[in-house]
């Protein structure tokens, strides 16, 4: 049985934002708050995907789906209706995280959740990892993470607070021999939501990190593809027996947003790996 809408979309909306939200973990976070009753606000890279408009306009369409899915009553009608607004930009930019921020709140006016969610990662030899792959992983996924929950937590401080929620990765905790400018990166972003937490929740501002495990993404697609020596592997060493989606990912930061449920979590770190971190024997 579905659960019905955590959010009214009539009275003062719940509103997410999250940066690379067009793909990914992203996206299903995104959904699944749109059918939870909240507005949208996403940020995305722009010419990163193959079709970016193709992107927009089926998230617009699967958002009325799901809306339609969980509250049969919606007065929201056609994918024009469904609130959602789409930003492009580089998050390695801290103007680009501010602009973000900005829109959101003149379109819906607040801010509630914020997901610091985009993030690259490209499989490469540690001794072949040239100054320039640094420097792109380290500012996109570091650097952008920094600026964009300094900008949610600049509104957030003067508006009566709100959720922050960082995507770290199991590769905070653990190596990856072909991720080493990778996961410093994640452990970064854990390790700010660490710091957040202490910093904010004086203004009301619960901080908390989503540690993904091997979740089936357009940044791993051909790694892990069907069929693949490394997916059967990855498999077998995860006790659910199964890759994580990004809809595995995107229940636990719906928890995190609603303060019924989780008001008094802040400096967290949570494991969405289907067993795996715990998995050594």
């Amino acid at each position: 049985m579905s659960l019905p809408p955590f959010f009214s979309q009539s009275t003062n909306p719940h509103v997410l934002c999250v940066t690379g939200g067009l793909t990914g973990i992203g996206r299903a976070i995104s959904l699944l708050f749109l059918s939870h009753g909240a507005s949208v606000t996403i940020n995305y890279f722009p010419g990163h995907n193959v079709n970016d408009e193709k992107l927009m306009s089926s998230m617009r369409s699967e958002g009325l789906q799901a809306i339609k899915s969980r509250n049969a009553n919606s007065t929201i009608t056609n994918d024009s209706e469904v609130p959602l607004l789409c930003i492009p930009g580089d998050i390695s930019q801290q103007e680009t995280s501010t602009s973000l921020v900005s829109q959101c709140v003149e379109k819906f006016g607040r801010l509630d959740t914020f997901v610091s969610n985009a993030g690259i990662c490209k499989f490469e030899e540690f001794l072949e990892i040239s100054p320039e792959s640094w420097s792109r992983h380290r500012d996109t996924n570091l650097s952008g993470a920094f600026y964009a929950v300094q900008a949610a937590a600049r509104y957030m401080s003067s508006h009566g607070g709100g959720s922050i929620i960082g995507i770290s990765s199991i590769s905070a905790l653990v190596g990856g021999a072909q991720q080493c400018h990778y996961t410093p990166t994640k452990a970064g972003v854990l390790s700010l939501m660490q710091s957040c937490a202490t910093a904010l929740g004086q203004y009301g501002i619960r901080c908390n990190a989503l540690l993904p495990g091997t979740i089936r993404t357009q940044l791993n697609e051909d790694d892990l593809k069907d069929g693949s020596e490394k997916k059967t592997y990855m498999e077998g060493r995860i006790p659910l027996r199964r890759l994580g989606e990004p809809d595995d990912m995107a229940g636990p930061a719906l928890w995190l947003a609603v303060p019924e449920l989780s008001g008094y979590v802040s400096g967290s770190t949570i494991l969405v790996d289907g067993g795996a971190f715990v998995n050594f024997q």
